[in-house]
């Protein structure tokens, strides 16, 4: 685990040489809008996700108001960001579930322990490992780094954790994670597997860890670089 995170720590000097230290939000933002936020950014790019958010809380003074709505009438409002069947009944079992607790709050977790924080949110159905753990991040300010696809492939690409699925990746990468980094980490990686580091073809000679990169099957015929795609939605809730 020593050997790892000493790694995690040069992938992340090199990561914010190439991209910088990652703009973020001076002031943290509500944990149930950032959930909802998340949820909404399933599947889906930043814009379209930041677009249903922003229809969401321009239409309604308050989440209270979205429980008194039919699922299907919230599902036309969210519907740029696409799977909105499946996101209109994810947000409104949350609202629901929050409803009977008596407070359309996620409040009640800043007391919680990361563990105890992502056990409780994975309770409401549709809010998956890498949903909470963005709760932790970008709403909390946790030291924890949300496994997406994109982070999921570099660092096992790159030999920081050797794991099949992202909830595996998750608690292996986040088992004694390096201070104070997580966010730049996870939000270059994206960048990283976003515009270098992609599926198929990755342009593994302009990317800014190569030397420190375990991958295997590298690609180092010289790929047309991609249009950078540096809004970030979380960071903008």
């Amino acid at each position: 685990m020593q050997k790892n995170n000493i790694l995690i720590g040069k992938v992340n000097d090199l990561l914010v040489k190439r991209f910088g230290i990652p703009a973020r939000n001076n002031n943290l933002p509500d944990p149930l809008d950032l959930l909802i936020a998340t949820i909404l950014s399933q599947n889906t790019n930043d814009n379209n996700s930041f677009k249903a958010f922003q229809n969401l809380k321009t239409r309604f003074k308050s989440w209270e108001d979205v429980i008194g709505i039919k699922r299907s009438e919230l599902e036309k409002i969210i519907k740029v960001a696409g799977l909105g069947k499946q996101k209109s009944q994810s947000i409104k079992n949350l609202l629901a579930g929050l409803s009977e607790r008596g407070e359309l709050s996620l409040r009640f977790i800043e007391k919680l322990s990361d563990e105890e924080a992502i056990g409780t949110l994975t309770k409401f159905k549709g809010v998956g490992v890498k949903t909470a753990s963005c709760v932790l991040l970008f709403a909390l300010d946790r030291n924890v780094c949300p496994v997406d696809t994109h982070v999921h492939r570099t660092v096992n690409r790159i030999g920081i954790v050797s794991e099949r699925t992202p909830d595996k990746t998750f608690y292996s990468l986040n088992e004694r994670f390096p201070k104070n980094i997580a966010h730049s980490f996870h939000t270059n990686l994206i960048r990283l597997g976003r515009e270098v580091c992609k599926p198929s073809k990755p342009n593994c000679p302009e990317c800014p860890i190569l030397k420190v990169c375990a991958f295997i099957d590298k690609n180092l015929n010289k790929v047309s670089k991609s249009s950078e795609k540096k809004f970030m939605l979380l960071d903008n809730i």
